[in-house]
């Protein structure tokens, strides 16, 4: 059986020799991203045992906020909108303690008590978000954080918007 045999200009066997050599640095420094947690931001109270956001190279991970006062854990009076609209203040709050903003978010999660609240919390979500809008998923939940009606987590791009 003939074999297929390709003859390059000597230029060409040498970058490809190389290839190899030029792109394996790259993949191994693209693998050494910086982690930091920030148990620090947002006014949570003292002593929980998570961090408010860790941010793993340019992305931001933000734990699950729900619509507690600055460092209390005590709920907003006044049912999902007063909720809704409390806990993304929470989210803004370290989003720029962290130097970001809300248009830095690309993906939001949000857990609803009651799935039935879904307009209520949306109307309140499009006060606090623009378009282009974060991709986004919702569900029902039981049993949330401090006997929430809504809890939203977050993930924020520096590099964007």
């Amino acid at each position: 059986m003939p074999t297929a045999r390709f003859n390059l200009p000597g230029t060409a066997q040498r970058f490809l020799w190389c290839l190899p050599w030029i792109c394996l640095p790259w993949a191994f420094a693209a693998s050494a991203v910086e982690v930091e947690f920030r148990p620090d931001v947002g006014g949570l109270p003292p002593g929980l045992p998570f961090s408010a956001a860790v941010r793993v190279g340019d992305i931001y991970y933000l734990s699950g906020q729900v619509g507690t006062l600055p460092e209390v854990d005590t709920l907003v009076p006044g049912g999902i909108e007063a909720e809704a609209r409390q806990t993304l203040e929470n989210i803004r709050s370290v989003l720029q303690a962290l130097g970001l903003g809300l248009n830095h978010v690309v993906k939001c999660t949000v857990m609803l008590e009651d799935i039935g609240e879904w307009g209520q919390f949306n109307a309140i979500y499009q006060d606090f978000f623009a378009p282009p809008y974060p991709a986004r998923s919702a569900f029902g939940a039981d049993g949330l954080a401090l006997g929430a009606r809504v809890e939203v987590e977050c993930i924020a791009a520096r590099s964007l918007r």
